[in-house]
This record gives structure tokens, C-alpha cells and sequence, in this order.
């Protein structure tokens, strides 16, 4: 870019950072020198870079959404809390709040993961050990008791069974007496990554969309500040696979849901703002960092020229992170403290629009309150003490963090170029290929009944293609920590430690009776007529093409737990079985 149209970009950036609100904050370093909001290439200098790294707040978005960057507004302090019974983590969560977190994160025990009731003989010795156990309205009724649902952004971490837990909350929101409309939170949702890395469905591919799309219908016409579907890349990253995999299977699923909303009739500039991004922050501290931004250009590129999005929020790539989970060690365990540091610090440094750090101990079992208080402090000092918010997007320009961009950017390329070629589509240019085949269907010459990227993964999910990948890249990784060349600190070297045993986090086996017995009153003193007559509505609508979010409120209302639900859609649909392609 030549040095004139530099100097109109610094001039737009300047006056859209004068009219947008910045927070009261120091600004300053710790010395007290003044720092400028953003940094660019010298007045008069060219850089041809610039076409690609542009300003903070403008297409392609690789310096972030906003102008301000954090002076505007900091990221959202989020912690990902849940485990026993809706009570129990009810007083974490007030905790974490009064702490200064700034949204909820619910964790689910395994039994609601996979749809099932905790008196389920599935369950047994599973309630409330790896999150919350919720089985009908009536927990997330209790799990929510004293906190505002009308106040408070709610992100639930939850795939198969999405919609069900979406509608008790919905439900829980009702009896709060607040406005459904005006709810802000994320619902996880995304399917495509369950089948890919962590393996919690319920059902094949094809109805597990359909509940996708009549969710993100459902959420365009009722709730418009709700965000229906977070893409998410953590548990792909924690499976084993690179960050180029991580970046390219996560925003494949994207645009794979993208494809499903305009399948729908749905205006992409209205939809495409409600999907977000949840990403890992792995230990690699620059690689992941320019993870995050490539994966704002990637985005913003192809939702403007193979989707058609028009406006900014509807090419605007959001996300929360969460540090890496499958880098903590129990040995040396304190070292953690560390390890969540710096991937925090990367997060931030990508322009994370929300984060989840995590505890010490959870390599061991839950977080105890001692260690969840020291991640969460962990965010505070980063964001009050170390002058990470002072400036947009401190790193661009920096050669090797360009460089690495641009390399993160182009693996993720030829690994959509393989998805598409899964589904039967081939060429050079990712992007021109699938908007080739997304304008040739426009115009009525359909060549796939979904969309190109959504062919391509259904295909490679069912010949086990996106296992291969992941495990190819993991077992890489572990011949590399064998050999020596990778080193992992109180694992493979620097053994000899002074730190006692850690006291844990334990879940009574009395969490799981009671919440049984609960159960069982709950189902005795209901109207089960109800229940039923809502089930059925479930059963006959699963058969048509109704939208089925309403009639699973229904049931929610009527207090029909997440089993019956998820039972009855079972028998009508089936379950999935894997193919494992290894």
C-alpha cells in the first residue's frame, strides 16, 4: 500500500476512534509516558503489507472489531463454572461475580452432555462430577436463584442436547419475569465439532442441523441479542491438532452453519452477527497469536465474498478463549499458574473478545474456590496492571508476527481447499471455489442440497477423515516429546520439585442420591398429562417440518426432563455411530 492511501486509512481509523466511547482508565505506562490508541507504519513510509493488516475497527479486521480496541471496553472476564448440584455451583457463581467476573459459563456434568437424566443407569457415578447436573426448568430454576438473567450474559457450553437446555433456560428466564427478547448469552450448539473431536451427539448429522436451523430461526425472529451458536475450536485443539487445524476445521464449521442459515431463507446480515467463536489459547505464545488473526481476515473474507454479508457485524469474526486445558500438567501442577498466564497473554494480544482461564488443580478434578480465585485474579492483573490495553493490536506490523499470520492463514487455506474436495469441488482459491458453487446455486443450477463446505464436512466425517488429521497431528506431537525435541517442564525434564500433594476439589456420592431423589419427587408432583401431551407435540413435529424450539419450550414449561425430551427424539431419528477413518 502506498504511503497516500496509508495516510487516508490512519485519518478514517482517527476519526472513527474520536466518536466511539472509551472507558475512564489510564492510558499510560507504568512510568508514566502517554501511549497513541494504535500504531502504524511512519507518515510517509509505504507498506505493502497494509492491504492485509489494515486498521483496528476496518475490513479485514485482522487488528480487531473495534477502533478503540480495549480502551473502548476490555474483554469480558468469563469463567467456565459448574459442578454438583444447581445450588452448589449457584454459590460459585455469585462468588465468581463479586469477584469481578464479568459473565456466566455454565459447565455440565456428563449425563446432560449426552442428554440423559442423572437416575439414568448411563449416569451412574457421572452426576455432577465434570460440571452441573440440570435435568429439567426446576435446576436452571435453582441454578440461577438471586441472579439476574435480564443483567448477566450466560454462556452455556453444551452441543448435543442445545436446544432442550436452551428452552429451560428460556423457561427459567420466563418465571424470572424477564423479557426474553432482551436476553444476551451464547449457546454452544455446535454439532459439526462433536463429531469431530469431542464426541458428545446424540443423533446423525442431518437432524442435529435441522435443530440448528430451527434454533437460529427461532433466536433471528425472538431473541436478537442472543447468539445461537458458538463455533468452537477448543475442543478440536484439545484433541490434538495443530492451530492451522484448529483455525481451518473451526471456520469451516462456521461457514457450514452460514450455509445452513441462507438454507433457511435467513438474511445473512442478520443472522451471521448471532454466531460466535470459541477458540483454545495454547502455549506456542506468537503462533497463537496470529491464529486469532488470521482468523479474523479468513472470515471477514469469505462471509463478504462468497456469503454476500454487507455490514461490518455481519463479517465480524467474535470470540472467547479459554487457555488450554490439555497443557496443564499434574505434575509440578503450581507451574500451571504459568502456563495459564501466558496463553491468557496471547489471547489478548489476538484481540479475545471474551476469556476463561484456567485453575491450577483442574488437570486433577474441579477447581477448588483458592484456585479459581487465582485465574480469575489472573485477568485482573493482566488487564489493570501490565499495559496490554493501552494500545490496539500492539504486535501488527511486527515482522514475525506477520509472517506468521500470513503462514497460519495459508495452511488453513489448503485444508478448506481439502474440504471442499470432499464434497466434490476442486480449484486453487478456496474462496472463488465455494463462491463459484454458492452463486451457481443462487441462481437455481444447485449442485449440492447443502451447501459446499457443509458436503465436504458430512463427507469427511463419515469416512473419518477429520479423526485422521486430528490424531495424525497428536501422535506427531507425542513422538516429539519422546524424542526430545518438545519439552514439557516437570514432565519430561526438571523433575525434582518441592510441592506438596494439592488438596482437590471432591464431589460426594450424596450429590448424585439427592439430586435422584429430587428427581423423583419433581416427576411425582408434576402434571404428568402435560408432560405427555407436550411430548407428543415433540414426536409429531419431529415426523413434519415445524419448527421445534416451540414445541420443546412447551415441554420445558411443563417440566419434562432433558431424558424424556432427548428419548423422545431419539426413537424418532436414531442414534450415531462413528466411523473412525484410522
Amino acid at each position: 500500500m502506498d504511503a497516500e492511501s496509508i495516510a487516508q486509512g490512519r485519518e478514517r481509523w482517527a476519526k472513527r476512534y474520536a466518536s466511539a466511547a472509551k472507558r475512564e482508565a489510564d492510558f499510560t505506562t507504568l512510568s508514566g509516558l502517554e501511549t497513541e490508541p494504535v500504531y502504524g507504519p511512519p507518515e510517509g513510509v509505504a507498506d505493502p503489507r497494509m492491504d492485509r493488516i489494515g486498521w483496528p475497527g476496518e475490513y479485514p479486521f485482522t487488528r480487531g472489531l473495534y477502533p478503540t480496541g480495549y480502551r473502548g471496553r476490555a474483554w469480558t472476564i468469563r469463567q467456565f463454572s459448574g459442578f454438583g448440584n444447581a445450588e452448589q455451583t449457584n454459590a460459585r457463581y455469585k462468588m465468581l461475580l463479586g469477584a469481578g467476573g464479568g459473565g456466566l459459563s455454565v459447565a455440565f456434568d456428563m449425563p446432560t452432555l449426552m442428554g440423559r437424566d442423572s437416575d439414568e443407569p448411563a449416569a451412574l457415578g457421572e452426576v455432577g462430577h465434570c460440571g452441573v447436573a440440570i435435568d429439567s426448568t426446576a435446576d436452571m430454576d435453582r441454578l440461577f436463584d438471586g441472579i439476574d438473567l435480564g443483567a448477566v450474559t450466560t454462556s452455556m457450553t453444551i452441543s448435543g442436547p442445545a436446544v432442550p437446555i436452551f428452552c429451560m433456560y428460556l423457561a427459567a428466564a420466563e418465571r424470572q419475569g424477564v423479557d426474553i427478547g432482551k436476553l444476551d448469552g451464547t449457546l454452544q450448539t455446535d454439532i459439526h465439532k462433536e463429531y469431530i473431536a469431542q464426541k458428545e451427539w446424540l443423533f446423525p448429522p442431518e437432524p442435529h442441523l435441522r435443530l440448528i436451523g430451527d434454533l437460529m430461526a427461532y433466536c433471528a425472529e425472538h431473541l436478537p441479542r442472543y447468539k445461537p451458536l458458538s463455533v468452537s475450536g477448543y475442543h478440536i485443539r484439545e484433541a490434538g491438532s495443530t492451530a492451522a487445524q484448529e483455525l481451518a476445521f473451526t471456520l469451516a464449521d462456521g461457514f457450514s452453519y452460514v450455509e445452513l442459515g441462507l438454507s433457511r431463507g435467513l438474511d445473512v446480515d442478520r443472522f451471521a452477527p448471532g454466531l460466535s467463536f470459541f477458540f483454545d489459547a495454547h502455549l506456542d505464545f506468537f503462533e497463537e497469536i496470529a491464529k486469532f488473526r488470521a482468523a479474523r481476515r479468513i472470515w471477514a473474507k469469505w462471509m463478504r465474498d462468497v456469503y454476500g454479508a454487507q455490514t461490518d457485524r455481519a463479517q465480524w469474526l467474535r470470540f472467547h478463549t479459554q487457555t488450554a486445558g490439555v497443557s496443564l500438567t499434574a505434575q509440578q501442577p503450581y507451574n500451571n499458574v504459568v502456563r495459564t498466564a501466558v496463553e491468557a497473554l496471547a489471547a489478548i494480544l489476538g484481540g479475545t473478545n471474551s476469556l476463561h482461564t484456567n485453575a491450577l488443580d483442574e488437570t486433577l478434578a474441579l477447581p477448588t474456590d483458592q484456585a479459581a480465585e487465582i485465574a480469575l485474579r489472573t485477568q485482573a492483573v493482566l488487564r489493570d496492571e501490565t499495559g496490554v490495553v493501552n494500545v490496539a493490536d500492539p504486535l501488527g506490523g511486527s515482522w514475525y508476527v506477520e509472517a506468521l499470520t500470513d503462514r497460519v492463514e495459508a495452511e488453513a487455506e489448503q485444508l478448506f481447499l481439502q474440504i471442499l474436495a470432499l464434497g466434490g469441488e476442486s480449484g486453487d482459491d478456496p474462496a472463488a471455489v465455494a463462491r463459484e458453487v454458492m452463486s451457481a446455486e443462487a441462481a437455481g443450477e444447485r449442485r449440492h442440497e447443502i451447501g459446499p463446505v457443509t458436503s465436504g464436512i458430512l463427507r469427511g466425517i463419515e469416512e473419518g477423515w477429520f479423526n485422521a488429521e486430528i490424531a495424525e497431528a497428536a501422535f506427531t506431537y507425542q513422538r516429539q516429546l519422546e524424542d526430545g525435541t518438545k519439552h514439557i517442564v516437570g514432565v519430561t525434564e526438571l523433575h525434582d520439585t518441592v510441592t506438596p500433594e494439592l488438596e482437590i476439589l471432591r464431589i460426594s456420592g450424596d450429590i448424585e442420591q439427592g439430586q435422584r431423589a429430587v428427581l423423583a419427587e419433581r416427576r411425582s408432583t408434576r402434571d404428568n398429562a402435560a408432560v405427555e401431551r407436550a411430548l407428543a407435540d415433540i414426536r409429531d413435529a419431529s415426523r413434519g417440518t415445524a419448527n421445534l424450539v416451540e414445541p420443546i419450550l412447551a415441554a420445558a414449561r411443563a417440566e419434562a426432563t432433558l431424558g424424556e425430551i432427548c428419548g423422545t427424539l431419539r426413537e424418532e431419528w436414531g442414534e450415531y455411530r462413528e466411523t473412525t477413518g484410522i
